[in-house]
């Protein structure tokens, strides 16, 4: 029975040997592929992320007449011309790659997708010319009803940009979690491309990712405000890049704070679909790589925060909250420390004789779920309220209810902790089974809470007396760098997961569908995914270094045309035409 279960398997490994893997010098046709793929997908998000909120901030421009929304909205704008090609490149290099090395795989995923791939590249060229009327579009769509059609294009930016998002991953998502019946030969009968498409982990990662790719556009965009605030000459300069370095701060956090929801829902979605690869991702030898990953996700919380804290100096009346950041500190180095606690220790034999086995007797509490799923949940809220201090840092609220509300307020912090507080302690009186739902009542509990306080707040902070302007520029220059570890930390956390993501699959290209039988069919060793992923990072972050580079040269060149236009010497008697009129002419 056995071998008859095993002969197609070994038929198939045999024949798929013959001119179906090409080659590449050094680093194999795995690594190309890999770096292709991921430096592709890091600029991917990038121009999908930033988008959404330079659509966002011309609408408040727009809304609230504040002419400097529009100007960040123009500055985000101006990145994205540049990433566009080095997208497009490294699209077409993933392409060229997969089509020379992996040619009968690609052909697989030719037969079932063809139509979804002329409809990806066709909407790339409506996404690309969009983005260009929207861009060099700007200054000829400026006031009145052609403001709200440049509007208009910016939102049609981002819906080609998002379809063309879930168009690919139905691709990457079939790889994983293909629908039954699929053989390498192509889909049943009955099953349909979008069938193909919309698998079971389809609708999870596209939640997933548009959060992400918000999160990584807005750090990304904070990095370059940092680059520009340190290179800025004048004071009004670093106000400017102060102010767009805390919006893109502002909103690279606010979402990465539901992130973990969405990612925890895939996670279980992928268990749900299959129990060897959940298991695989989570108790296998990835688990691991989790504890990279709470390591790096714990320094972007404190990042954060930190961030946050050095911005309350250049706050009037943020004095008086000050006091608190050193228990939101220590609460945060406390979970940080409980969140990257291994469950299984890697010892020496005397260790692990000393030990009493692979798990350490105290340690071990902190090594399993119950105290992660806690410990990441009051990271949360602990992060959330920086964010509630430092809005209210300036106000003086007149609401008269408003203390009443501030106490509302604190008694869901309350609340929320204490769910999270009760399921991670009950969690270790039950069974494995149960303990897992536990986390959705403590997930719950968390968005219910940011939730219920932010309208409270919308609310208490109307009318709101100021305590003085914020001193926009005033920033320590440490507080940038803050800005620069949060980007590459993001960064790094990507490549990070899409190799969790890509990894489960072990041995195959299309899970239990298409075998890889090539002398690569094995999942790589940790310490090797981390080299080629730092590589990625390096490749992808001095091609975005290069595009700042490029954005304040283009930027500089402008200003000084419109310098040699102001000091061009007038004929003797002519005099300057007003605003809006024409030139000056003739002799």
């Amino acid at each position: 029975m056995i071998l008859s279960l095993a002969l197609p398997l070994l038929q198939q490994a045999v024949s798929d040997t013959a001119g179906a893997y090409g080659h590449f010098p050094g680093i194999g046709g795995r690594g190309a592929v890999w770096i292709a793929a991921e430096v592709h997908l890091m600029f991917a998000a990038f121009v999908l992320g930033v988008p959404m909120f330079a659509v966002i901030t011309e609408l408040i421009g727009i809304v609230s007449k504040d002419s400097k929304y529009d100007k960040l909205s123009h500055e985000f704008t101006r990145l994205l011309v540049f990433a566009y090609s080095a997208t497009a490149l490294w699209g077409a290099m993933l392409l060229f790659a997969l089509t020379t090395l992996y040619p009968k795989f690609w052909a697989h995923m030719a037969k079932i997708f063809s139509v979804s791939m002329w409809i990806y590249v066709s909407l790339f060229f409506v996404e690309s010319f969009t983005l260009y009327v929207y861009y060099y579009g700007w200054e000829r769509f400026r006031t009145g009803r052609a403001k709200w059609f440049h509007l208009a294009l910016g939102v049609l930016l981002n819906a080609w940009g998002t379809t063309v998002m879930l168009i690919a991953n139905g691709w990457l998502t079939y790889m994983m979690s293909p629908p039954k019946g699929v053989t390498a030969e192509g889909l049943p009968p009955g099953v349909t491309m979008w069938n193909a498409i919309a698998n079971a982990t389809w609708i999870p990662i596209n939640i997933h990712r548009l959060i992400a790719n918000a999160v990584f556009g807005g750090s990304i965009v904070a990095a370059y405000a940092a680059y520009r605030f340190l290179a800025a000459k004048t004071d009004e300069e670093r106000a400017h890049y102060d102010w767009m370095g805390y919006v893109g701060n502002f909103i690279a956090i606010s979402t990465f704070i539901v992130l973990p929801f969405a990612g925890y829902w895939l996670g279980r979605e992928i268990y749900q679909y299959n129990q060897q690869m959940g298991i695989t991702m989570m108790g296998g030898f990835m688990s691991w790589l989790w504890i990279v990953q709470a390591v790096l996700i714990g320094v972007l919380f404190l990042c954060a925060n930190y961030y946050l804290w050095l911005g309350m100096g250049r706050i009037p009346g943020a004095e008086r909250f000050v006091p608190y950041t050193k228990w939101m500190l220590l609460l945060l180095i406390v979970c940080w420390i409980a969140w990257s606690t291994p469950h299984t220790m890697i010892a020496t034999r005397a260790e692990l004789a000393a030990m009493g086995g692979a798990h350490h007797p105290f340690l071990n509490v902190l090594g399993v779920m119950s105290a992660k799923n806690t410990a990441v949940n009051l990271m949360i809220l602990t992060t959330f309220l920086s964010f509630l201090i430092y809005r209210r840092a300036n106000k003086e609220t007149v609401v008269p209810w408003a203390r009443t509300g501030t106490m509302i307020q604190g008694a869901m912090f309350a609340i929320a902790a204490g769910v999270v507080l009760f399921y991670g302690v009950y969690g270790y009186f039950v069974e494995a089974i149960v303990r897992i739902g536990f986390s959705v009542y403590q997930v719950l509990a968390v968005l219910a809470c940011i939730l219920g306080v932010s309208i409270i707040d919308a609310f208490i902070g109307r009318g709101a007396k100021s305590r003085g302007e914020i001193r926009w520029g005033q920033m320590p220059d440490r507080s940038q760098y803050a800005l620069f570890v949060l980007a590459v930390t993001f960064t790094w956390l990507m490549g990070l997961m899409g190799f969790a993501r890509s990894g489960i699959r072990q041995h195959w290209h299309v899970w239990e569908v298409m075998r890889d039988t090539s002398d690569q069919a094995f999942t790589p060793a940790l310490g090797y995914a981390a080299n080629m992923i730092s590589a990625c990072v390096l490749i992808f972050l001095s091609l975005v270094a290069f595009i700042f580079w490029l954005g304040s040269l283009a930027e500089s060149a402008g200003h000084t045309e419109a310098a040699e236009l102001r000091g061009v010497a007038l004929p003797h008697g002519a005099k300057m035409p007003a605003r809006g009129t024409a030139p000056v002419t003739g002799d």
